[in-house]
């Protein structure tokens, strides 16, 4: 059952994160291991979840309710940009442009991630890949960041264990792909650190870890600005 519930502090000074289009919650998770207090919103329900979540339209409440938040994470769908999509000659929207004009309009810090296919519409993105995590997979996912935080590359390490083929299962001693119809869905949870997740969800999601890094990466410009 999803959450609808109005936007509200909880006790203590954990800052808050206003997860857009948020999915099953992957980068949720991440944001949360970081320190912050997520709330997810997203067009379509969501029961699994795992934090405060509001069914909404994702760039109608970032305009409405986003500068009520500290930091602000927005995975608009990648569908449109995505190769599988195309050779389907399937067509989604391009919402990248849109959520930015609408993250700009908050005033707020904010990170717009998305697939390889749409970097050239992307702002300068950070590239962030599993190896960088210790997570056995391939998962290029890129981040624009604005408002004033900015992300430093990390070192890319080379790929040089062999990769399973899409939708193939996973040898031993290759990495998973989890993308499109997959098989091996708890290897799949295991490796990406997603347990609640069904496979819908994961071939889709961040990451826990990618975006736990960019929490800990905004925390730690905001003790830096403090300390100035």
């Amino acid at each position: 059952m999803t959450q609808p519930v109005p936007i509200r502090r909880v006790d203590g000074h954990r800052p808050r994160l206003l997860d857009l289009y948020c999915k099953q919650g992957g980068a949720a998770k991440g944001y949360a291991d970081a320190g912050f207090d997520v709330t997810g919103v997203d067009k379509d329900p969501q029961p699994r979840y795992p934090y405060r979540f509001v069914q909404a339209d994702a760039i109608t409440f970032a305009l409405k309710h986003g500068a009520e938040f500290d930091f602000i994470h927005a995975s608009p769908p990648c569908q449109h940009d995505s190769d599988c999509q195309r050779l389907q000659n399937n067509t989604h929207p391009d919402l990248i442009a849109p959520t930015r004009a609408a993250l700009a309009a908050t005033g707020r810090p904010w990170v717009i991630e998305n697939v390889g296919g749409a970097v050239p519409k992307l702002r300068e993105p950070v590239m962030l890949c599993g190896p960088m995590f210790a997570l056995a997979t391939y998962r290029h996912r890129y981040f624009e960041t604005g408002g004033g935080f900015r992300l430093t590359q990390p070192g890319h390490p080379a790929h040089t264990v062999p990769q399973a083929k899409m939708g193939r299962p996973v040898l031993p001693g290759h990495y998973g792909q989890f993308v499109g119809n997959f098989s091996g869905v708890p290897l799949a949870r295991e490796v990406l650190g997603v347990p609640w997740m069904n496979r819908d969800g994961i071939r889709e999601c961040i990451p826990p870890a990618y975006a736990a890094f960019i929490g800990h990466a905004h925390l730690a410009s905001r003790t830096l600005e403090a300390a100035a």
